[in-house]
């Protein structure tokens, strides 16, 4: 008996062939014992705290191998907060009125990330939807918009989802089959910066200053290629944070705030990308 992979010729049977022999085994206390099942199909034995440095990796590895397969090569990151309503929309998440006048007014930005998303994803078609994929956190609010953007031309775009203690379902715009799920924060961190060549921040919550932030810090620091990090809403980040202050401060370099582009509108934003790669119409 032979078994062939990916990578070649290999004389040893594959691990889903011995799945099937093992469940074709009779029924019998030694065989229904835990400790018979095969490692690679216990779940039990898999979401052990030991087996925390396997599920990382495998968490890594599930969502790049499906991407390579996909052809995937870059993609364009939407951050943004999951309690901004569409326009004329319902602001659920506000606890006062105060909360409800300003997120509905934060209603521009869903409409702005839908539009901006759209004219990334009519861009992408030219490369087969290889090139400048859009990806968001798969959840409601500027990550809906994200996602629907793609959705309205037709495009194919990417949720990459997290296990939260409150249910967070996908939004019903991501492509099924580039919906991901995670266990591990950082491990998704890695997911949206690894094929990315511009990162989109809309106005949002502690999640989306981490992300933020953890961008600012990868290229600040050399770990990670310059690319566009754009800023919408100047009004909002104006506010939101006061990087011309750190600087001051001394606590970041003179320049550091130029790896930012505060931007209003999705045609601006494409600009901005467009004058960064040299892109022709």
């Amino acid at each position: 008996m032979t078994a062939t992979e990916d990578n070649g010729w290999t004389p040893l049977p594959h691990s889903d062939e011995d799945l099937q022999r093992a469940r074709s085994v009779p029924r019998t206390p030694q065989t229904e014992a835990p400790t018979y099942r095969l490692a690679f199909s216990d779940e039990d034995f898999l979401t052990r705290r030991e087996l925390r440095p396997v599920r990382l990796q495998l968490e890594l590895q599930k969502p790049e191998m499906v991407l390579t397969e996909k052809g995937i090569r870059s993609t364009v990151i939407i951050f943004g907060g999951a309690r901004i309503p569409e326009p004329g929309g319902d602001a659920w998440a506000a606890k006062n009125e105060t909360q409800k006048k300003n997120l509905t007014a934060n209603s521009r930005y869903y409409a702005e990330a839908r539009q901006f998303a759209r004219i990334c994803s009519e861009h992408s078609a030219k490369s087969y939807y290889r090139e400048y994929v859009i990806v968001t956190g798969g959840g409601p609010g500027v990550m809906e918009a994200g996602n629907r953007g793609a959705s309205d031309c037709g495009a194919p775009s990417i949720g990459l989802n997290i296990v939260l203690p409150h249910e967070q379902a996908p939004n019903k715009y991501v492509t099924p089959d580039l919906c991901f799920n995670f266990h591990y924060f950082a491990i998704r961190k890695m997911h949206f910066i690894m094929r990315a060549k511009a990162v989109a921040v809309f106005p949002g919550g502690f999640g989306t200053l981490d992300e933020l932030f953890e961008t600012l810090t990868l290229i600040q620091t050399g770990r990670m290629e310059r690319v566009p990090v754009l800023l919408f809403g100047k009004e909002f980040w104006d506010q939101a944070i006061n990087i011309d202050f750190l600087v001051e401060q001394g606590t970041v370099s003179p320049g550091d705030e130029t790896l930012i582009s505060l931007v209003d509108t999705a045609d601006e934003a494409w600009s901005v990308i467009k004058a960064f790669y040299e892109i022709a119409d």
